[in-house]
């Protein structure tokens, strides 16, 4: 949505790109189907996996326009890259990253988002978006507490620790 991306853009530069994810999943739960249903009173506690799932399913839809954003927003000053639909999931977010066009890089990225999807619950944001969840809390809520955990120097800002160690090396 239109307001997301004009918070994200107005972030300074030097925030942190996951400071900026959790920001910009904030601002878009007030779309949550499940936190609307809840609201209301409109939803069965039987039924509650339905707008649970969809709300997920969207989030899944929009990590990678906002991640694309936010990536483009920091290295390459702000010229965004439109969303191909004719593309797939990973190939699209590789395409709108704009870092390489070939088919290869978009192979690469493939593999690398099915190697992370493996995240059952035995790590710091797997746990806490459980963790969040479990108190019904919906998934905006929960991805963005999620990913406050990845940003951890444990967990998953050592992965830019060492890249930043390498590069220096």
């Amino acid at each position: 949505p239109e307001h997301v991306y004009k918070l994200i853009d107005g972030l300074p530069k030097d925030t942190h790109p996951m400071t900026q994810l959790s920001i910009g999943l904030l601002a878009l739960q007030p779309g949550s189907e499940f936190g609307q249903a809840y609201r209301a009173g409109t939803v069965n506690k039987a039924d509650y996996w339905k707008p649970t799932l969809e709300d997920s399913l969207t989030l899944l839809g929009q990590i990678p326009l906002l991640t694309a954003r936010i990536f483009r927003n920091i290295w390459f000053d702000g010229k965004h890259i439109p969303s191909d639909p004719s593309l797939d999931w990973a190939g699209n977010y590789a395409q709108m990253m704009g870092v390489d066009d070939s088919e290869g890089f978009k192979e690469v990225t493939r593999l690398y988002l099915m190697l992370h999807a493996d995240h059952e619950g035995g790590n710091v944001s797997a746990h806490t978006t459980h963790l969040v969840g479990s108190a019904l809390s919906d998934p905006y809520y929960s991805y963005a507490a999620g990913v406050c955990g990845l940003a951890g120097p444990l967990h998953g800002l050592a992965n830019q620790e060492c890249l930043r160690w390498l590069k220096d090396t």
